[in-house]
């Protein structure tokens, strides 16, 4: 038979191949953190027809002479450049800006993804579409993180309480009214928590002397603040120790006119979880009833070495394989990792204009190795006709 009718049957499987790559290009244009496709051709082998020779002194030497025995598919690369940013304003959804893969786990199975479409399960637990959960560190009950441990289920505390703090400092600031007479009183309330969070009210009193101002609170020795032209000299920093509380009045003025004295104290009562936040740096930081911020967690963050050596699994996901490496894991922003964006997708990077050309080159191919074949038929009937 003739060859070239075996290398027009490699060009229309090749370019078949092509097609089916640019076909999946264009069917996923929209889905978020899908990496774009290519095919990568070579010819194969080639049958020697005559051997190359030396040259010689009475005569030059001759180049081979082969016959190409058709075209295969060398490879599909996969174009992992960065994809373009779309809005949600969900705080679940997740962008991952610049290199690394967010990882998934599925029973016994890890998995990478770059698809951030996340969301909250029953039982609190951040998992992709599919139902893989996202991995992470856990932090502990005072907010700290440890990135060098194991991985865990990302989790979102249901009733998570922010532990209460006893108040143990204040400070004083703003202006007392130097206009009022000798006994005259400003009376300001001071919020204190103890170790279990119990709340109660210290009034502090300040009484108007000939010398400035006398301060006192219930259970604490008073405090004199002598002020010099409406400031106190520096000699005359005062605190007033109230139960504990150690209570700062450098801050205090005492010009005529105003009076705008306000007392600051630490310590809080405990809270419950009200929302949450994710951070550049992955972490999950959660809002409790009684203002205070506190870290949940931090999502983790894979990068490979050879990231084309990876596997694609379905579900928008990859596996790593032994030309990818091992993944080295760590937090966004460090290790070479992308930083995390919330409430963002990174869509697909497919370039329609792209594909659309490459539709038409692929079709352009089919049809040429077509005409190949059609053509060695046309030789092989002239060849069979020569026995009429």
């Amino acid at each position: 038979m003739l060859r070239s009718l075996y290398s027009g049957i490699s060009g229309l499987r090749s370019h078949q191949t092509m097609l089916d790559v640019t076909g999946n290009n264009i069917a996923n244009v929209n889905t978020a953190g899908y990496k774009a496709t290519a095919v990568q051709f070579q010819d194969t082998l080639s049958q020697l027809t005559q051997g190359a020779t030396a040259p010689r002194a009475a005569n030059g030497g001759s180049n081979p002479a082969q016959v190409g025995l058709g075209v295969l598919v060398s490879g599909i690369s996969t174009n992992f450049s960065q994809g373009s940013a779309q809005a949600t304003g969900r705080a679940e959804d997740l962008m991952l800006s610049g290199e690394g893969f967010f990882v998934t786990r599925q029973g016994n199975t890890s998995t990478y993804t770059r698809s951030g479409a996340f969301n909250l399960d029953g039982n609190g637990r951040l998992v992709a579409a599919d139902g893989s959960i996202v991995q992470g560190w856990t932090a502990n009950g005072d907010g700290a993180i440890n990135t060098g441990g194991a991985l865990g289920n990302i989790v979102f505390p249901d009733g998570a309480v922010a532990p209460a703090a006893a108040t143990n400092a204040a400070t004083m600031a703003g202006n007392l009214p130097g206009e009022t007479l000798a006994g005259g009183t400003v009376v300001r309330d001071m919020n204190v928590y103890d170790a279990d969070g119990a709340a109660s009210v210290v009034p502090l009193t300040f009484t108007r002397t000939e010398g400035g101002w006398s301060v006192s609170a219930p259970n604490a020795a008073p405090v004199n603040l002598a002020f010099a032209n409406g400031a106190q000299p520096a000699a005359n920093a005062g605190t007033i120790t109230v139960g504990g509380v150690a209570v700062n009045l450098t801050g205090l003025t005492s010009y005529a006119g105003v009076s705008t004295a306000s007392v600051t104290a630490n310590g809080r009562s405990a809270g419950t979880l009200e929302s949450f936040s994710i951070g550049k740096d992955g972490t999950l930081t959660g809002t409790f009833t009684n203002g205070a911020q506190q870290a949940l967690a931090r999502i983790a963050v894979a990068t490979f070495a050879n990231t084309s050596g990876l596997e694609k699994a379905g579900n928008s996901g990859y596996t790593a394989t032994v030309n990818s490496g091992d993944p080295v894991i760590s937090g966004a922003g460090e290790a070479g990792a992308g930083g995390i964006t919330s409430g963002m997708l990174e869509m697909s990077n497919v370039d329609l204009s792209q594909e659309f050309t490459n539709l038409i080159v692929a079709q352009r191919g089919f049809q040429a190795n077509a005409r190949i074949i059609t053509t060695s038929d046309e030789v092989l009937q002239e060849l069979t006709n020569l026995k009429r």
